[in-house]
C-alpha cells in the first residue's frame, strides 16, 4: 500500500471515531435532560414550603393566635349597661365593631342603626344583629359572633373584714371568689379564713363557703367558685376564744385551726405558779345556745367561743 492510501485510510478512521463520540455524547445529553429537567423545581418546592412554615404572619399562626387570644364566652350571660362587646361578622370585617352598651342597653351599629342588646343573653344578642342585617338586605346569610370583652353591669357585694368593702363589678367572665377578694384588698388582720358566697344559681338561692387557705396555699382551685351578678361575698372575723383564770396573759386569742386545750393555754402564756392542770373548766353553747359546762384533757380540741378557765391550786 502506497502513503497516499494509507494516508487516506488514516483520516477515514479518524472520520468515523470522531462521529461515533459525537453521537454518544449526543446520547447522552438526551438522557440527562430529563433528569436534571424533573430535578430542578423540587429545591424550589421544598423552599417554598419551608418559607410557609417559617412565615410568622400565616394563616396557620394567626388563626392559633387569634383562638388563644379569645376570651371566654358565657351563653347564659345577659348583657348590660357598660359591657364591652366585640361584634365579628364572617366574611365581611367592615361590620366588625368593638362598642361600649350605652346606660339604655344599646349600641349603634353601622348599616343598621341603633340595636337594644342590653337584657339579652350573647347568643341572642347575636341573633338580632344577624336578623338585622338579613331584613335590611346587607348581608345575605350573617354569621354573627360576640365576644365578651370586658363585663361592667354585673356587680359582686364585698363586705365584712377587707381593706375595702363596697361593690365591684366582675371584669372578666370566670372571675373566681378569690380574685374578687384580691380586688377589695385581701383580708384585714383578724379576718376569717372563710369566705360566705350568697347568691343564686339556676333560679335557686345558695349559700357556700370558700376556705382560702385551701384554695391559694393548696391551690385547689376547684373550691373557688366562679361569681355571677347580685352575689354577696362576706368575710367574719376570726373565730376567738378566751381564757382566764391562772394563766399569764388571760384575755381574748384567736382559735387557729386544730388548736388543742394545750396550745390555747400556751397561746395565753402558759399557767402561772399558782396554777393546775387539774380541774380545768371549758364554758361552750350548745347547738341550742345553751350553755354547758365541760372539764377537757390537754389534747381536746377547742371550739369557736370556748371560754377555758385554768383555777388556782390548793397547794
Amino acid at each position: 500500500m502506497t502513503r497516499t492510501a494509507m494516508r487516506h485510510v488514516l483520516q477515514l478512521l479518524l472520520l468515523v471515531s470522531i462521529a461515533l463520540g459525537g453521537a454518544a455524547s449526543a446520547q447522552g445529553t438526551r438522557n440527562n435532560a430529563p433528569a436534571a429537567k424533573s430535578a430542578r423545581p423540587a429545591p424550589v418546592e421544598q423552599t417554598s414550603r419551608a418559607a410557609t412554615a417559617a412565615a410568622p404572619g400565616s394563616t396557620t399562626t394567626q388563626a392559633a393566635a387569634a383562638q388563644s387570644a379569645v376570651p371566654p364566652k358565657a351563653d347564659a350571660y345577659v348583657l348590660g349597661a357598660g359591657d364591652v362587646i366585640r361584634i365579628n361578622v364572617f366574611q365581611n370585617p367592615d361590620l366588625s365593631l368593638e362598642t361600649r352598651l350605652a346606660e339604655n342597653g344599646q349600641i349603634t351599629y353601622p348599616l343598621v342603626g341603633n340595636l337594644n342588646l342590653g337584657g339579652l343573653s350573647v347568643p341572642a344578642a347575636e341573633q338580632r344583629i344577624a336578623r338585622a342585617l338579613r331584613d335590611g338586605k346587607f348581608v345575605l346569610n350573617p354569621q354573627v359572633n360576640i365576644l365578651l370583652m370586658t363585663i361592667r353591669s354585673a356587680q359582686v357585694s364585698i363586705l365584712g373584714q377587707v381593706n375595702k368593702p363596697g361593690r365591684y363589678p366582675i371584669d372578666q367572665v370566670g372571675s373566681r371568689v378569690s380574685e374578687m377578694i384580691a380586688a377589695a384588698g385581701g383580708p384585714v388582720p383578724g379576718a376569717s379564713d372563710l369566705v360566705t358566697l350568697t347568691g343564686t344559681r339556676n333560679g335557686r338561692p345558695v349559700k357556700m363557703e370558700i376556705d382560702l387557705p385551701a384554695v391559694l396555699q393548696a391551690g385547689k382551685t376547684e373550691l373557688d367558685p366562679t361569681v355571677q351578678n347580685g352575689d354577696i361575698l362576706h368575710i367574719d372575723r376570726a373565730p376567738q376564744i378566751y381564757v382566764y383564770g391562772e394563766v399569764q396573759k388571760p384575755g381574748v386569742s384567736r382559735l387557729e385551726r386544730g388548736m388543742t386545750v394545750m396550745q390555747a393555754i400556751a397561746q395565753s402564756g402558759g399557767i402561772t405558779q399558782r396554777g393546775t392542770e387539774r380541774g380545768l373548766r371549758i364554758h361552750r353553747r350548745d347547738p341550742s345556745g345553751q350553755t354547758v359546762v365541760v372539764h377537757p384533757k390537754m389534747n381536746d380540741p377547742v371550739e369557736r367561743d370556748d371560754v377555758i378557765y385554768v383555777k388556782e391550786s390548793l397547794f
